[in-house]
C-alpha cells in the first residue's frame, strides 16, 4: 500500500505543484503547502531521507513509486531529476487541469498565483534566441540554457500588444535566479527583477525556459517529458526548447512573469554543475538548427521524430526512446 498516496488530495482541485526533494522538508515546501486550491505532490528518490513527511502532502518514496502502474518507473535512472516525471503522470492520474512545476529551494512571494493562459504582450528580437532576463532587469544576466555566443549580445528587444494564446508560463527567481555555472563563477551575485509586465515570446525567437517557476497547461502535458540520457542541469533546458518548438507547432506560444518566487538556493558544487552544463553549452544550437525542421503538429508524434534524430546527432543516446516511448504509453492512459 502507498504510504502517503491519497491521503491529502483535495476532490475539489484539479492544481497540482510538482516538486523533488533529497532534503528534508524547506520553507518553500511549507509556503507551498499554504496555497489554498493547489495539491502537492512531492516526489523522492534514493538520496531522499527515509523518514520524509510532511502533513498537508503527498510524498511519493521509492517504494511507492515502484508500486504504481506506470512503464516508466522502473526505465528511469535514480538520482536524476527525470525521475520527477513520476509526479507528473501521479497528477495527469488524478485528473489535473493545471501542472506547476518547482524546486524546493523556491519560495513563493505572497502574490504567487497562477496567470491566465493568455497573454497581452508579445515581446521578439531580430536574432533566433531571446534573453527574457533582459526585459525584466538591466543587470547583465542571462538564462541557462542561452548559448553562450549569445550573453553580451545588445540587440533590442522589441513590445508589441497582440493577444496570444500560452501554453506554458515561467516565472522568474529573484536572489539567485535560474543561471549558469559560468555566471556563477564569474559573477556570484544577487539579482532581483522588475515586476514588469506579463509578456509571451513571438513564433520564431526561441528563449530558454525551466522548471523552476513553470505553469502547464493540460494540452501540453506530454511535453513534459524530461530526457533520462542527459545531465540534470541540461535535461529541463532541452525540454523546454523541444516543447517550446511543438507549441508553435499548435497556435500557442510561452510566456514568463515577473519574479513571483525567491532562491534560497540548496548547496551546489558550481564545478560539478559546470561539467553537466558542457553538453548544454556545445548542444543547444545544434538542437535549434533541428528543431527548425520539424513542424509536425501531434504532439506525441513530434516528440518521437524529433527523439529519434537528436539520436541520430548523439544529443541523446538510443536508450531514450524506449523511455519517452513507455512516458507516452502512461500519459495516453491518464490525459484525455
Amino acid at each position: 500500500m502507498l504510504s502517503l498516496v491519497f491521503l491529502f488530495m483535495d476532490k475539489d482541485t484539479k492544481k497540482f505543484i510538482i516538486i523533488t526533494s533529497v532534503s528534508e522538508p524547506t520553507i518553500g515546501l511549507n509556503e507551498f503547502s499554504e496555497k489554498k486550491g493547489w495539491n502537492i505532490i512531492v516526489v523522492g528518490d534514493k538520496k531522499t531521507p527515509n523518514d520524509w513527511s510532511m502533513e498537508g502532502v503527498d510524498y511519493l518514496s521509492v517504494k511507492d513509486q515502484k508500486e504504481l502502474n506506470y512503464s516508466i518507473v522502473s526505465l528511469l535512472p535514480y538520482n536524476h531529476y527525470c525521475r520527477k516525471m513520476i509526479g507528473y503522470l501521479y497528477a495527469m492520474e488524478k485528473g489535473a487541469d493545471v501542472i506547476y512545476d518547482t524546486d524546493d529551494d523556491n519560495i513563493p512571494y505572497p502574490e504567487w498565483k497562477q496567470p491566465e493562459f493568455k497573454a497581452n504582450k508579445l515581446i521578439d528580437a531580430e536574432g533566433e534566441f531571446l534573453n527574457i532576463y533582459k526585459y525584466f532587469t538591466n543587470e547583465h544576466v542571462w538564462p541557462r540554457g542561452l548559448p553562450l555566443n549569445q550573453i553580451s549580445n545588445k540587440e533590442a528587444l522589441y513590445v508589441t500588444n497582440e493577444v496570444e494564446s500560452v501554453g506554458v508560463w515561467q516565472g522568474l527567481a529573484d536572489k539567485d535566479p535560474d543561471v549558469d555555472a559560468i555566471f556563477r563563477l564569474i559573477f556570484d551575485r544577487e539579482i532581483n527583477f522588475e515586476n514588469q509586465e506579463n509578456v509571451a515570446v513571438k513564433r520564431g525567437s526561441f528563449c530558454p525556459f525551466n522548471s523552476q517557476n513553470t505553469f502547464w497547461r493540460k494540452d501540453f502535458f506530454p511535453l513534459m517529458y524530461l530526457p533520462s540520457t542527459v545531465t540534470f542541469r541540461f535535461t529541463d533546458i532541452l525540454r523546454g526548447y523541444i516543447a517550446q518548438k511543438i507549441i508553435w507547432n499548435n497556435d500557442a506560444v510561452i510566456g514568463f512573469t515577473g519574479p513571483s518566487v525567491y532562491q534560497e538556493r540548496n548547496e551546489h558544487d558550481l564545478m560539478s554543475d559546470f561539467k553537466d552544463e558542457v553538453s548544454m553549452y556545445t548542444g543547444v544550437e545544434k538542437v535549434v538548427d533541428l528543431l527548425n525542421r520539424f513542424d509536425t503538429k501531434d504532439v506525441s508524434n513530434a516528440l518521437l521524430e524529433i527523439y529519434e534524430a537528436m539520436v541520430n546527432i548523439s544529443e541523446v543516446k538510443p536508450n531514450e526512446m524506449e523511455v519517452l516511448s513507455a512516458w507516452l504509453s502512461d500519459v495516453k492512459k491518464y490525459h484525455d
